[in-house]
């Protein structure tokens, strides 16, 4: 094997500069300007097929809520349409540089949790379709996000731009400052708050610094004992999780009878053994000293309204000591359908994998499980803590300038996951230091917020006419 001739040798054997020079030359395959391009395949399924085509694998009586939430506004749309983002997708420029792909790189699936150290930090939390793929199609879903947001707000066109193009040139500045450092230095990176507001705090207004104080502070009351007092009841002596149709349901209220619900509690107790092989050793002994409490079944998100997702309670030394986990269904990735099957025979892996492959510092309960459901058919599922410091930007409420720095930090927390499992070198060389890449994608995120404002047009004309 030959030796490196510069640096020291990458992926695939090649040294650091060759690796740059594959990014250059990339240039001319895919240049940069073309990432501005965007026109729906008129032979693709239309979006509202695509989404009925996952509802044939939701739960029924839950199908309203998911489109009444997508029915919102077109940013609520957006969220659940990562399928038909990833059909549009799959016709677009790129450069054949593969990272983990979240799959769908929304601003509101960015925000703050707690790290084992107990340290509160913003990454990306949410990865339900997350799978290799091409580095382009997470910036262009998020650029997207903060022009359809954007407008939601109100904000001025010049604006929404600014706010845009700052988040993708801080991708491509922060991906060309990773591909300079160690790989060591890229893998223990992290945004955690005190840096957040020390490095952002000038940038915003008195108010929104107070508003990320309290946004901060409430984070940190989003724990157990918190999810106590809010999801649970005393029963016989006991906490009991407490419906609230249709969004926490308990399983009796579900059509199984009493005998049989007391019986499932005794089932769950294995699948808790199942999942708890997927977990180091050490984590193993943590979780045993948990018992199964009660379970009900939960209604979480946008996108994923009718996948089965079920809370967990689970009690320590004693009922004031509680550990809530949240079991979610893990199916295939959207950009499965376009970029081939995941590795992972488990779906519920697959997530897992990919979040700890992404995210700097992730859920130390973080497990995945094969499972048995209540109608007789096998699923996956993936497990993490319910409530563990965790806290979101109000999108909805942010002013333009808040709006622009909050940008700003999901595009290098992007560049950060994906510099972790892709050539940072390769990327960055082909972004370069101009702005040709910011400019483009502006003008794809502005067409593509267009056509996603009449894809929502067209989910309100199926619902007015009964169809959703």
């Amino acid at each position: 094997m030959r030796e490196p001739t510069t640096g020291t040798a990458g992926r695939n054997g090649l040294t650091a500069a060759e690796r740059a020079a594959v990014g250059k030359a990339a240039r001319s395959v895919v240049p940069r300007s073309r990432h501005a391009e965007f026109a729906r395949d008129p032979k693709a399924p239309p979006p509202l097929a695509l989404l009925a085509g996952q509802d044939e694998h939701r739960v029924p009586e839950l199908l309203p809520i998911r489109y009444e939430r997508m029915a919102l506004s077109p940013f609520s749309y957006f969220r659940g349409a990562a399928l038909p983002m990833a059909s549009d997708l799959v016709g677009t420029p790129r450069t054949g540089l593969t990272v983990q792909a979240c799959g769908d790189a929304h601003l509101s699936n960015f925000g703050l949790f707690a790290s084992p150290e107990r340290r509160l930090v913003f990454d990306i939390n949410d990865f339900d379709e997350t799978l290799p793929g091409p580095w382009e199609w997470d910036v262009k879903r998020l650029a997207a996000s903060l022009e359809i947001a954007g407008r939601d707000n109100g904000y001025p066109r010049k604006r929404r731009h600014e706010i845009v193009t700052a988040a993708v040139a801080e991708y491509r500045r922060a991906m060309r400052e990773f591909s300079r450092w160690t790989v060591l230095r890229v893998w223990y990176a992290h945004a955690d708050v005190e840096t957040v507001e020390s490095t952002y705090a000038g940038r915003f207004s008195a108010a929104r610094r107070r508003k990320l104080s309290r946004t901060t502070e409430k984070a940190r009351a989003r724990d157990h004992l918190g999810a106590l007092r809010k999801f649970t009841r005393i029963a016989d002596g006991v906490p009991r999780i407490a419906s609230d149709p249709p969004l926490i349901v308990r399983v009796e209220e579900l059509g199984v009878r009493k005998e049989r619900a007391v019986q499932l509690i005794d089932e769950l107790q294995g699948v808790v053994a199942a999942y708890r092989e997927t977990l180091e050793p050490d984590r193993r002994l943590l979780l045993d000293r948990y018992r199964m409490a009660d379970f009900a079944r939960k209604v979480v998100g946008v996108g994923s309204v009718g996948t089965r997702c079920w809370m967990l309670l689970l009690l320590g030394k004693d009922d004031q000591d509680p550990l809530f986990l949240q079991a979610k269904e893990a199916g295939p990735s959207v950009l499965e359908d376009y970029l081939g099957p995941s590795e992972f025979g488990n779906c519920g892996q697959r997530v897992v994998v990919g979040q700890r492959l992404m995210q700097a510092v992730s859920d130390i309960f973080l497990g995945w499980v094969r499972v048995t459901g209540l109608d007789g058919r096998t699923r996956d599922f993936y497990l993490r803590q319910l409530r563990d410091w965790k806290g979101s930007a109000d999108i909805d409420t942010m002013e333009p300038a808040g709006m622009l720095v909050y940008g700003r930090l999901c595009g290098w927390t992007l560049a950060r996951a994906h510099a972790r499992t892709g050539d940072a070198i390769a990327i960055g060389s082909y972004l370069g230091s101009g702005t040709s890449f910011d400019a483009a994608i502006g003008e794809f995120a502005r067409v593509y917020a267009d056509q996603n404002e009449r894809d929502h047009a067209a989910l309100l004309d199926s619902v007015r006419a009964g169809g959703r």
